[in-house]
């Protein structure tokens, strides 16, 4: 039933799925060009992540608002619980999209582009994940038309201020280290174990929410 409500979801943004997956391949190729950053692909990862996951998210929670979808589906066997998890999971699916599309352009792309880091990974999921994370317990909390200005804020200022930041660092470094008891491989991909815990604790949150909401 979960994977349903994934198709169901994919269904909704079928129109504008196959533009936007062509999106996440040449926005890295010019904004590598752009930026000229040595970030391993960082900056253009993050940006073109948020960009179509909101874009898609909001497209399919505009629709299910003004078609009242949610309250239609949990009037099915559709438990309110598989509908909440079917959002996580969606938001964490396009991600793995976008990380395959990304990847296979940095290998048969024209250009140069730099190839995708596993910091760069880490960094864009946890950041999409802290997004998500609050994100989503104030849409099933307060409904979509009360959250979508705050997501829109936070989403589109970020490609503003990100490349500042990075340009800051990168001519103004610092060190910062902490010596953790864990192997190099698995401090590499701690970002990653932390975006997951963030998720799983803000679904436990949106259960909570969402199982008490007057449909």
């Amino acid at each position: 039933m979960l994977i349903n409500l994934i198709i169901k979801d994919f269904m909704l943004i079928k129109k504008y799925l196959l533009i936007l997956l062509a999106f996440t391949a040449i926005a890295p190729i010019y904004l590598s060009s752009q930026l000229q950053l040595s970030d391993g692909g960082l900056a253009s990862f993050l940006l073109t992540v948020l960009l179509v996951e909101y874009i898609l998210f909001g497209t399919i929670s505009k629709a299910e608002d003004k078609y009242k979808g949610a309250a239609l589906l949990c009037a099915t066997p559709y438990t309110r619980k598989t509908f909440v998890k079917a959002k996580y999971f969606f938001v964490f699916v396009i991600f793995m999209f976008i990380v395959v599309i990304r990847i296979i352009t940095a290998i048969i792309a024209p250009l140069s582009i730099e190839k995708l880091s596993v910091d760069a990974l880490g960094i864009t999921f946890l950041t999409l994940s802290i997004i998500f994370g609050v994100l989503l317990p104030l849409q099933f909390k307060f409904g979509y038309d009360k959250t979508r200005f705050i997501s829109f804020f936070i989403i589109f200022l970020i490609p503003f201020v990100s490349p500042v930041l990075i340009r800051e660092i990168q001519s103004n470094p610092f060190s910062f280290t902490i010596t953790l008891p864990f192997p190099q491989i698995i401090q590499a991909w701690l970002p990653c174990l932390v975006s997951l815990i963030i998720g799983f604790i803000s679904m436990i949150i949106s259960l909570k929410i969402y199982a008490k909401k007057d449909l």
